[in-house]
């Protein structure tokens, strides 16, 4: 789907910061970004160097100018996330030696206790972060930002770059497939409805992605934040949604994440969960449907076309958009999820009457 370029800027500028052209790692894996490890000249220490990869679909809204810049920011305000360092005019970011969380509990959801509490106390440093402390540059305009509090107009910003970046921006090319799955622009319109109503919680800093590979356990058992390029000024509850949907936590720890969550944000800023009772479950909803047009997207284009079509693939892709449309029904008012036939065939159908006009 994303073919690595045989030169890439990456690779040239990790040699050239490296004493001998030696690159220690990579390329890593990674959809946005095609990722090298090196040692800098003189020294042991390693860094990353990155560059966006070509042609890649970005369907996530950014907010700040340069994930460097709030890396540099963030500096005593987060214990465990990587320094960045300046290099002939480049900035890289120090590389965390370790295992991220996904690798380490590859055959289990629970999360060691450590390592909980870990993730409890990274929420509660993060809530001390309000948007007037944070001088980093950002890309969103002024009238595009909701006001400190606002977390309605905070999701609504969302749900219309959703709309408009991801539905409309590729409706000429996926709109019949979109509307062979039940998805349409009136969908949009009950999602929006379906999650308004908001209770009133003040802004902070907020990660946007915290998963588990984007949590590295260093040999110490410190436990390292890393990819912070997602990351928003917004609700607070928005993200302790965003991090359960992702984790996928047994029913008790996710109870227990909710409960620890509670207690360090109320400490820190009084209000900050007021309402989560009510909310949590509209902001979970709103997660289970935030995704389904980027992976309808993602999925038909991972199928390839024209003789390249993979039909070995096709059944999980099914498997897989089955799942997300059943989870995101509700959400987005779908009177009827399409069956595991329904959805194979709108697929090919795509492949066959659609590829070759946008090829």
């Amino acid at each position: 789907m994303n073919p690595e370029p045989v030169r890439s800027v990456s690779r040239q500028r990790a040699y050239e910061v490296t004493a001998f052209g030696e690159v220690v790692m990579g390329p890593l894996q990674g959809y946005h970004h095609e990722t090298y490890v090196v040692r800098l000249p003189g020294g042991t220490r390693r860094v990353k160097v990155r560059e966006l990869r070509d042609g890649i679909l970005w369907f996530d809204r950014r907010c700040f100018r340069s994930e460097e810049q709030l890396l540099r920011g963030l500096q005593g305000w987060i214990t465990y996330i990587p320094d960045v360092f300046d290099v002939d005019g480049m900035h890289m970011q120090g590389f965390i030696e370790g295992r991220t969380l996904g690798r380490s509990l590859l055959w289990s959801r629970r999360v060691p206790g450590p390592l909980f509490v870990q993730l409890v106390q990274l929420f509660e440093q993060m809530v001390h972060i309000t948007p007037d402390k944070l001088w980093v540059e950002r890309r969103c305009a002024l009238d595009d930002r909701a006001v400190d509090g606002d977390t309605d107009r905070f999701l609504g910003t969302l749900i219309d770059f959703m709309e408009q970046r991801v539905y409309y921006a590729n409706l000429e090319r996926f709109g019949s497939l979109f509307q062979q799955l039940g998805l349409g622009s009136e969908s949009i319109m009950f999602l929006r409805k379906s999650v308004a109503g908001l209770r009133a919680r003040p802004f902070c800093l907020l990660h946007g992605d915290l998963h588990r590979e984007n949590l590295v356990i260093d040999p110490g058992g410190n436990l390292w934040t890393i990819d912070w390029e997602l990351a928003l000024l917004g609700d607070p509850l928005y993200d302790l949604a965003t991090h359960l949907y992702l984790m996928r936590y047994p029913a008790d720890q996710e109870r227990a994440m909710v409960r620890e969550w509670c207690r360090v944000v109320e400490l820190v800023r009084p209000g900050s969960s007021y309402g989560w009772e009510e909310d949590l479950p509209r902001i979970l909803a709103f997660k289970k449907a935030q995704s389904v047009f980027t992976d309808v997207i993602r999925t038909s284009l991972s199928l390839g076309a024209g003789s390249k079509f993979d039909w070995s693939m096709l059944p999980g892709a099914v498997r897989r958009l089955r799942d997300i449309l059943a989870a995101a029904a509700e959400p987005l008012g779908l009177e009827m999820v399409p069956t595991p036939a329904q959805i194979m065939a709108a697929l090919v159908r795509w492949q066959r009457t659609t590829h070759l006009e946008f090829a």
